[in-house]
């Protein structure tokens, strides 16, 4: 392959553009049943929809549906790149194939084309990928693009960038980008990627922190190659030389040496859940005395685990399918791991701990606007709460349930929609002390207005509801 030149630049561009290759034009051509099909990887739907010859019909059979297309109509549809010579795509017998991936993406109005290589398994083929392989858009890139918290920076680093998804996403809001990885094909695409969508990338080539050794950034994020195996596995974009979960370890721990005051860094994470360890204990000891949230959204047992990325390597029902089965368990159970921890970390660089939990429960998306704010509620907190006068959120509802016709209700409980959309169990008291904010009165007078009407001591008053009050502020229920 060839470097992209602004020649060619010009011509995939203008040849896109014209022929409606977007996010839009193109579910609109396939329709909704072909566009579901397709997501699951079924391409019969859409080939029915996409005989036509015409421009659009040819790039979506040639790059997303895998097949082969006359070549007289692929120089129609993208006249004047040489596509064989870049290594676009490989001609046969008058025929052309897609070598390389290049597809739509849109988001927040914006459309981008990404450069990767082609999806394996559609229609259910078994296929061996190559050890250099280079990701595409995936379920993973899009949930660290929705985790990453909405700043505006001077310089973001991008560790693993792999096709360069995260840089298009962190684009408008950066003055400058850096992308690394140790894998040299995933640089080529990442500049690719860049140069198709008019975006400044600095592109290096190495390991974790060692491209960017005495640098500092506002932003650090990571879709790292995070999946915990033995030895053996050579799939650059998931595994790595790291013991279990080092690799993770490792962005952590080093993070705030190249964070600049008040920076960020986020990523998506496995960690290993050790027999007679507790999980939060060990993240604790690697983001030490940083501010910092961990959230657990599953957690898998090691037969669990190995069986989704054997698949996910296409292994599933191969020859070899067993004997790697093996050789991973017997590395997780000579690790003592009892299950597969699978989330995300962001740490911010001031002082702090960390807040981790398990949260397997739907959010919204994108999070990374709740994460911010989450953060900004936490530190900026008083450590004195009675002279703030809050309101309730817009989007907390309370939901009660109980007998028919009782004067109490057995549980009451309030709900966010927003956010993580959490649910917090609460008492009568709790309950008529956030119905009354209303940003009137402070914090204290209505907590001492609620001791009166109990006939308690305030002091009892505050120790007792002072600390579900903070929860309350700090997850959102309540503002200030």
């Amino acid at each position: 392959m060839r470097e992209l030149t602004g020649y060619d630049v010009g011509g995939l561009r203008a040849a896109f553009g014209a022929a409606g290759y977007t996010v839009d034009g193109v579910a609109e051509r396939l329709g909704e049943q072909a566009n579901g099909a397709l997501g699951r990887n079924e391409t019969a739907p859409a080939v029915r929809r996409t005989d036509s010859g015409d421009a659009l019909d040819t790039m979506i059979r040639l790059f997303l549906l895998q097949r082969t297309v006359p070549e007289a109509l692929v120089d129609k549809a993208i006249p004047g790149v040489d596509l064989v010579a870049l290594g676009i795509i490989a001609t046969t017998g008058g025929e052309a194939r897609a070598v390389l991936d290049i597809r739509p993406f849109a988001e927040d109005e914006r459309e981008w084309w990404v450069v990767a290589d082609p999806t394996p398994g559609l229609d259910g083929r078994r296929e061996a990928m190559r050890s250099d392989y280079v990701l595409g858009i995936a379920p993973a890139s899009l949930s660290l693009i929705h985790l990453t918290v909405p700043i505006k920076a001077d310089r973001a680093l991008d560790i693993g960038t792999g096709c360069g998804i995260q840089s298009l996403h962190l684009a408008d809001r950066v003055n400058q980008l850096v992308a690394t990885d140790v894998n040299p094909r995933a640089l080529q695409l990442a500049r690719w990627t860049a140069a198709l969508n008019h975006i400044d990338l600095d592109v290096r080539e190495g390991s974790l922190y060692e491209p960017v050794r005495g640098e500092r950034f506002d932003l650090i994020v990571s879709n790292p190659p995070y999946v915990i195996s033995p030895p053996g596995g050579d799939l650059t974009y998931r595994e790595t030389g790291y013991a279990g979960d080092a690799v993770v370890e490792q962005l952590i721990r080093q993070a705030p040496d190249h964070l600049t005051d008040g920076g960020w860094c986020q990523l998506l994470a496995n960690w290993t859940c050790v027999r007679g360890e507790d999980w939060q204990d060990r993240i604790a000891t690697w983001t030490a005395d940083r501010s910092a949230w961990a959230v657990q959204r599953e957690q898998l047992d090691p037969s669990e685990y190995v069986e989704l990325w054997l698949r996910d390597a296409g292994l599933h029902g191969s020859p070899q399918y067993t004997t790697r089965y093996d050789e991973w368990m017997r590395y997780l159970e000579d690790q003592s791991v009892e299950a597969i921890g699978m989330g995300w970390i962001t740490l911010h660089n001031v002082g702090g701990t960390l807040d981790a939990e398990s949260w397997p429960y739907e959010i919204e998306r994108p999070i990374g606007p709740h994460v911010l704010h989450r953060f900004e509620r936490l530190e900026g907190l008083p450590a004195d709460l009675t002279a703030l006068h809050l309101r309730v959120a817009d989007d907390v509802i309370q939901e009660t349930t109980g007998q028919p016709g009782a004067e109490d209700p057995a549980t009451i409980v309030l709900r966010r929609q927003r956010g993580m959309r959490r649910a917090e169990q609460v008492d009568t008291v709790l309950a008529g002390f956030v119905g009354a904010c209303d940003g009137d009165l402070s914090t204290g007078q209505i907590l001492a207005a609620l001791a009166d009407l109990m006939d308690r001591p305030l002091v009892d008053v505050l120790s007792d509801y002072l600390p579900q009050i903070r929860n309350l502020i700090v997850e959102g229920f309540l503002n200030y």
